[in-house]
């Protein structure tokens, strides 16, 4: 038998190649596991992780209990609420201990991870059924006579509404 090749021609992955600077913005910000911001989904769940992200991990002057601060929007936060211990429990699965002992929920900009910014990853929406084309005709030329363009496009849109919902 041969020795088997690289085929990655001296090529690295990415992850490989970020590993170090993850950990290191992970442990300044006080996650010991990185994998707990870069699996956020995975841990969490996809239902808490639409609504949530990990800020940061603070230790008490013991060392024993930390908190994960978590932030969410502020009508998602009682939701999330809710589920704080079905989330610590999964956050400490990861860590492999009882390393999280609380868990704090914070609906301000936070100075950890985030930097502020709380974009979450909403559900898609839904694609709206495509118009006939002969509703949109005839939605344009009835509303074809009106001199001002910015009216006679309102009226096409609203023309364009009535009348595929009375077709359906």
């Amino acid at each position: 038998m041969s020795p088997r090749q690289s085929t990655t021609r001296g090529f690295k992955r990415t992850a490989t190649l970020l590993n170090d600077q993850i950990r290191r913005a992970g442990e300044s910000r006080g996650f010991a596991v990185s994998r707990l911001l870069t699996h956020w989904a995975e841990i969490a769940g996809q239902d808490i992780a639409s609504i949530a992200l990990p800020v940061s991990v603070g230790y008490g002057k013991g060392g024993f209990g930390a908190t994960l601060t978590v932030l969410t929007t502020g009508p998602q936060a009682p939701m999330l609420e809710m589920q704080k211990e079905q989330l610590r429990a999964r956050v400490n699965a990861v860590y492999g201990y009882n390393a999280i002992s609380r868990i704090r929920i914070t609906q301000t900009a936070p100075t950890g991870f985030a930097e502020g910014q709380a974009r979450f990853r909403h559900k898609p929406e839904v694609a709206k059924p495509a118009i006939a084309p002969e509703i949109a005709a005839e939605a344009t030329r009835t509303a074809g006579k009106v001199c001002d363009n910015d009216l006679r496009a309102a009226l096409e849109r609203l023309g364009r509404n009535v009348l595929s919902k009375t077709k359906r």
